[in-house]
């Protein structure tokens, strides 16, 4: 199985739109993603599989050389292999060539195994404000 990662890769707004409702348990919703991450994010990653959108994560970032990483989802049958890491490599290597000197993440406590044993990110304090 060839799985292809692709940095600010062209995707259609349904098969994201798709794909974040079955990965965090949503109804579909019609979210304009492209104009949302052409204008507020320093990337994005697509995987695809034989052409098929399977995985994506946001990066969007302060503008300076904080980055921040968004709506990681994978397609179900495609999780537990490997591509959720990769997404966050790809993102990692890109917000590093941007400029970007720290790449952050918050995630449910059920995956604090993916995070910080499979892509390496470290735990820090950090504050919240539900609105």
């Amino acid at each position: 199985m060839t799985i292809t990662y692709e940095w600010r890769g062209a995707f259609d707004n349904a098969a994201v739109n798709a794909l974040h409702a079955a990965g965090f348990n949503h109804q579909a919703l019609e979210v304009d993603w492209l104009t949302r991450v052409q204008r507020h994010s320093l990337g994005w990653v697509c995987a695809r599989h034989d052409g098929n959108l399977i995985g994506f994560v946001n990066v969007v970032w302060d503008g300076g050389v904080h980055a921040f990483v968004l709506d990681t989802v994978v397609a179900e049958s495609y999780r537990r292999s490997g591509i959720g890491a990769e997404l966050i490599a790809e993102a990692t290597r890109q917000a590093r060539e941007g400029g970007c000197e720290w790449l952050h993440v918050d995630f449910e406590d059920d995956l604090r195994s993916f995070y910080f044993d499979a892509c390496g990110f470290k735990p820090t304090p950090a504050g919240l404000i539900a609105l």
